[in-house]
C-alpha cells in the first residue's frame, strides 16, 4: 500500500492558484500528484474550477445521478453541490429519486393498485412476506425505496399473493416472462368471482339462505352460481349464523396421475384454488386440502418452490409427527420405548440392590417397586408394620 504523502504549505498554495484556471488533470501532471488527490483536496478546500465540463464528467454525472448520494457526486468531479444540481437541470435528468433503477415504495404501492394503508403494507408485504425495501437518503429527508430487479425477483415468489389483472402493463419497466401468464389467470379470476371486499348485498344473502335451505348443493355449485369464492361463501354463511350447510362433495373418488399432472401445472401457472376447481371438476376445499396433505401448507407460492421444475409430489418436506399417516406409528413406537424402559428399570432395581430378605414385599402397601421399603424395615422376618395391600371390592 502506497504511503500517503502530506500536502505541504507550498503546494496548497500552488493548488490555490492553479486549480480555478486549469483543468485538473493539467493541474495533477504540474504539481505530481494523482488526479483523484487533486480533486479530493480541491474539494475540501472548497475551490471552485472555472473550467468547462468534459464529456467524461457529464457520462459520470449520467450514469451516477439517481444511484451515487449527491455529496458523493460533487466530490468526485471536485465540484459543488449547487453546480451539479444546476447542470442536472439543463440535462433534464430529473428528480433524483426518478432517476435510478428502482422506485420509491409508495410509488410501487400505488402501481400495484394496492390502497391499504402505509402501515398495514409496512406489515403485510415487507415483515411478513419479505419485500426488499431499502432506504435512500437525499440531502436531509430519508426515504424507503425498491430496486425493481431485487422487486421482480421477489414478486416471482409471491406471485399469487399480486393481483397482476390490477397493475398496467410495463408500468414497472420491462416485464419478465411468467408475469404475461400470470396476469392472464388474474384477469379470468377477477372475471368469475367477485373481489372478497365487495361487500354482500341483502338479495344476495336472500339467495344464499334459500340455496341453503334446499339441501342439494355443494360448496362449488354456490360457488359457480353466485359468482363468489369458496371461501367467502364459508366466512359469510358463518357471518350469518345460518345453521343450514352445504351438501358434502364426494371427495373419495380416487385421483389419477393425469390430475395430479394437471393440478401441478395449473398451479405453477399461477391459477388460484377456485380456478382449478373448476377445471378439474372438484371442489376448491378438497385441492387445499390435498396440497395440505402432501406439502403441509397451502400458500400457492411456497408450494411452487418446493415444486421447482418438478412435478406433483416433488420437493414435499420430511414427514413429522404431524403427519396423520405418521401418528399411529410414533404413538406405537412410544409404547414399545416405555415398555423397554419399565422393564429395565426393574432390572437395574434388582441388580444394585437385592429384595431378597423382603419375602412378603408384593403383599405390603409399604413396598416401592423402585425406592424399596418406604417403613425403613430391614427385612420383613423382623418387621411389626407389615400392611397388606387389600384387594379392591
Amino acid at each position: 500500500m502506497d504511503k500517503y504523502v502530506h500536502w505541504t504549505e507550498s503546494e496548497l498554495q500552488q493548488l490555490v492558484e492553479l486549480y480555478p484556471t486549469m483543468k485538473a488533470a493539467d493541474v495533477a501532471q504540474a504539481m505530481g500528484r494523482s488526479l483523484s488527490a487533486v480533486r479530493d483536496k480541491a474539494y475540501t478546500l472548497g475551490l471552485k474550477s472555472g473550467r468547462t465540463w468534459t464529456p467524461e464528467e457529464y457520462e459520470y454525472l449520467d450514469e451516477n445521478w439517481g444511484k451515487t448520494s449527491l455529496g458523493s457526486i460533487a466530490k468526485h468531479l471536485a465540484r459543488s453541490e449547487d453546480a451539479v444540481k444546476i447542470k442536472v437541470v439543463k440535462r433534464s435528468l430529473g428528480a433524483f429519486l426518478d432517476a435510478g433503477d428502482y422506485v420509491s415504495f409508495n410509488q410501487l404501492m400505488t402501481a400495484l393498485g394496492r390502497g391499504q394503508s402505509y402501515s398495514y403494507q409496512m406489515i403485510s408485504w415487507v415483515e411478513v412476506r419479505g419485500m426488499p425495501v431499502k432506504t435512500k437518503r437525499v440531502k436531509d429527508c430519508t426515504f424507503r425505496v425498491v430496486y425493481l430487479d431485487d422487486f421482480w425477483k421477489w414478486a416471482e415468489k409471491n406471485r399469487t399473493f399480486i393481483d397482476f389483472s390490477k397493475v398496467e402493463k410495463n408500468i414497472l419497466g420491462k416485464e419478465p416472462a411468467w408475469v404475461k401468464e400470470q396476469r392472464k389467470a388474474d384477469i379470468l379470476r377477477v372475471g368469475k368471482y367477485r373481489s372478497p371486499k365487495e361487500p354482500w348485498t341483502p338479495m344476495e344473502d336472500s339467495r344464499l339462505k334459500d340455496y341453503l335451505k334446499q339441501h342439494r348443493y355443494t360448496y362449488h355449485e354456490l360457488s359457480q352460481m353466485m359468482g363468489r369464492t369458496c371461501g367467502a361463501i364459508q366466512r359469510r354463511v358463518l357471518d350469518l349464523g345460518i345453521k343450514e350447510r352445504p351438501v358434502k362433495a364426494d371427495n373419495h373418488v380416487e385421483w389419477t396421475q393425469e390430475e395430479f399432472g394437471r393440478f401441478a401445472d395449473m398451479i405453477k401457472s399461477g391459477m388460484s384454488y377456485d380456478l382449478m376447481a373448476e377445471e378439474l371438476g372438484r371442489s376448491s376445499k378438497a385441492l387445499r386440502g390435498r396440497t395440505w396433505q402432501v406439502y403441509r401448507t397451502e400458500n400457492l407460492d411456497k408450494i411452487i418452490a418446493m415444486m421447482g421444475a418438478g412435478g406433483w409430489g416433488d420437493g414435499t418436506p420430511e414427514p413429522t409427527v404431524k403427519y396423520d399417516f405418521r401418528r399411529v406409528a410414533v404413538k406405537q413406537d412410544l409404547a414399545r420405548l416405555c415398555g423397554l424402559l419399565s422393564s429395565r428399570r426393574r432390572q437395574l432395581a434388582t441388580e444394585l440392590q437385592p429384595w431378597d430378605d423382603y419375602w412378603q414385599k408384593d403383599m405390603c402397601s409399604h413396598w416401592d417397586s423402585v425406592k424399596g421399603c418406604l417403613a425403613g424395615e430391614t427385612d420383613c422376618d423382623s418387621c411389626a408394620c407389615m400392611l397388606r395391600i387389600r384387594e379392591a371390592g
